[in-house]
């Protein structure tokens, strides 16, 4: 791929084709804090709907100087837009003859690995998915010394003898009803999504409860997935 026809991508990339993104990925082999270069990989990637998507997208977070930059970048029209003359996708024209003639049958159904599609209120649920991509090596090393500092603290806790003070059932009722809302609040179908990318099922779960009072003219739905889920479990 020359100048030319990268820049040429990079002012459409919406029309990106299969052939440009395999392109694309070898200037990333050779050069990979070419952030430009990863970025419309990542549309070219979300073009074909490929399962290397959800993947690529936590390589190229890890890659960005700036997430902000990449989270407003994934969440533009520009991103999301799809060519006129794209091809349709292979499952979805397996689909297509499966439903045919019976659009009243069709019914939404999770499938773990299609692109996820976040929206500009979905700050949380980005860096949810992030989230696994930032584990910290233990460090136990200094499993001695905590050891040490945790017996110097119950002594001195015990020499001060402080009282408790009892909380309240009020207190707790609020508590429970704050963290509630703000679940309420933050939970969305693409979070729910991700919890079960993440292979977190009871998260997973949850998210659909919550998603089912939220939303309740969707809670049959709702309740479908939950069974799925408790499936993909037993498995």
């Amino acid at each position: 791929m020359n100048i030319h026809s990268f820049a040429k991508i990079v002012k459409s990339p919406q029309k990106i084709t299969s052939k440009d993104t395999e392109a694309i990925h070898t200037i990333i082999s050779e050069y990979p804090y070419f952030q430009t270069a990863r970025a419309v990989y990542l549309k070219g990637l979300k073009n074909n709907e490929s399962y290397r998507y959800n993947s690529e997208l936590k390589v190229t977070a890890a890659h960005t100087t700036d997430r902000a930059v990449l989270f407003n970048f994934i969440t533009s029209t520009q991103f999301n837009e799809v060519s006129a003359d794209k091809p349709i996708a292979l499952h979805q024209q397996i689909l297509g003859k499966i439903n045919s003639g019976k659009p009243s049958e069709v019914k939404e159904n999770f499938t773990i690995g299609e692109p996820l599609t976040f929206t500009k209120k979905e700050t949380h649920s980005f860096n949810e998915w992030l989230q696994l991509g930032s584990q910290k090596k233990i460090d136990r090393s200094s499993d001695q010394k905590k050891e040490i500092d945790k017996t110097s603290i119950i002594d001195k806790f015990i020499k001060q003898n402080p009282k408790i003070s009892k909380v309240s059932k009020t207190d707790e009722k609020k508590e429970i009803l704050l963290n509630e809302k703000q679940d309420s609040y933050l939970m969305t179908e693409t979070l729910a999504k991700v919890y079960l990318e993440q292979n977190k099922y009871e998260n997973a779960i949850k998210a659909y409860k919550i998603l089912s009072l939220k939303y309740p003219e969707k809670s049959g739905f709702f309740a479908d997935q939950i069974k799925r889920i408790r499936t993909l479990q037993n498995k």
